[in-house]
């Protein structure tokens, strides 16, 4: 056999370290698939609470999508050696993604003042949890965000390709979590 051909074969392998993020990805969705097909379940079965969403989860829907943009802009900068647009930007993205979940909570308050505590009615529960638990895939993203920061200010800078993976997994890691959201938000908007 061609040792040539054995070569290209496993430089065409998916890095494990990226294979597990993909993998962990597709668990967390497979849960959120099963708490929205619950949601459709449980609605239809009655007994369900009519009420809006608060507009903050708009914004905080806005919020989220930058927050995507400015950390795909930091790492095309640190891609480019261009030290002080990467740095810049990924503090601006995590400027952002504290903003989101500050807007988050402020979502929660907002339902629970217009009269949708937690454990008052099904269909406000399922908000909650539901947000709760994209919440802590937030957090999940602010540790990865915080990780990312130390490097960027702790580490001379250097894009080697050990840190450029890094980089990359926290990338499609936090835009995993913005679409996330972005599915969430839409679901239980028309899911009202």
């Amino acid at each position: 056999m061609d040792l040539s051909i054995n070569e290209n074969i496993g430089r065409n392998k998916i890095h494990p370290h990226k294979f597990a993020v993909w993998v962990g990805c597709g668990s967390i969705l497979m849960m959120f698939a099963s708490l929205t097909s619950a949601y459709v379940v449980r609605q239809s079965a009655g007994n369900w609470l009519e009420f809006s969403l608060p507009s903050i989860f708009k914004v905080s829907t806005l919020v989220i999508l930058l927050s995507s943009l400015t950390l795909h802009f930091a790492y095309s900068a640190f891609k480019k050696e261009k030290e002080a647009q990467y740095k810049g930007l990924l503090v601006l993205t995590f400027v952002l993604a504290i903003m989101f979940f500050v807007f988050q909570y402020w979502g929660w308050q907002e339902l629970a003042a217009s009269g949708v505590p937690f454990t008052i009615n099904p269909s406000g529960d399922f908000v909650y949890i539901i947000t709760w638990f994209h919440a802590a895939h937030v957090v999940g993203g602010l540790a990865a965000l915080t990780v990312a920061l130390i490097h960027a200010f702790g580490l001379k800078f250097k894009p080697t390709p050990k840190r450029k993976l890094r980089f990359e997994l926290t990338l499609t890691y936090w835009h995993f979590v913005d679409f996330l959201w972005v599915y969430l938000f839409v679901f239980l908007t028309l899911y009202r």
